[in-house]
């Protein structure tokens, strides 16, 4: 039987720990080609010596983000999960920045019931790519902020940053082809 884990990566994980508006971030490379994570624990822990270039790519184009200056990013990704969560987080990523989207209408462009909602929401928190993959992008369906593994003090402040200010900023079944 599966132990339901991912498998482990053969290369060290290198890390590089950024300053940003909402506290500091890690930003995380197991292969040295691509950026694995972000981490919202940034502060307790430190950068690896020499990081490769992807992670001073990411720092540079996350601050360029919380500068304003930067709505689409452009860093290849190596984000592991099961092939459901991979599903969820590559429609995540096409929710245009300033936008939001319900858990309800993801479920709905999954071809799911509405009552996937949950389900879109695990592999949605499960995201280990945050900001760049932009699940604080999605939101109850009543408009309001639910769920962030960063917390919601921080989803609030990446929606403000974006100029998300009510429902009317929702983008319904947005069309992704």
């Amino acid at each position: 039987m599966p132990s339901g884990r991912l498998p482990q990566s053969a290369h060290p994980v290198s890390r590089l720990v950024m300053p940003s508006p909402i506290g500091d971030l890690a930003l995380e490379s197991a292969d040295g080609a691509t950026l694995g994570a972000i981490r919202f624990d940034g502060a307790r822990l430190t950068s690896t010596p020499a990081p490769p270039e992807i992670l001073a790519l990411a720092n540079r184009q996350l601050q360029e983000y919380f500068a304003g200056d930067r709505r689409v990013f452009e860093i290849p990704l190596g984000a592991r999960g099961t092939p459901f969560q991979v599903r969820v987080w590559d429609l995540v990523a096409a929710i245009p920045y300033g936008r939001t989207v319900t858990y309800g209408s993801l479920a709905a462009q999954l071809g799911l019931t509405p009552g996937a909602a949950r389900a879109v929401g695990g592999a949605n928190g499960s995201n280990p790519l945050p900001i760049v993959v932009p699940c604080h992008r999605v939101i109850g369906s009543d408009g309001t902020l639910t769920g962030y593994a960063g917390g919601l003090a921080r989803k609030h402040l990446l929606l403000q940053l974006e100029g998300v200010s009510s429902q009317a900023d929702q983008a319904p079944l947005f069309d992704l082809d």
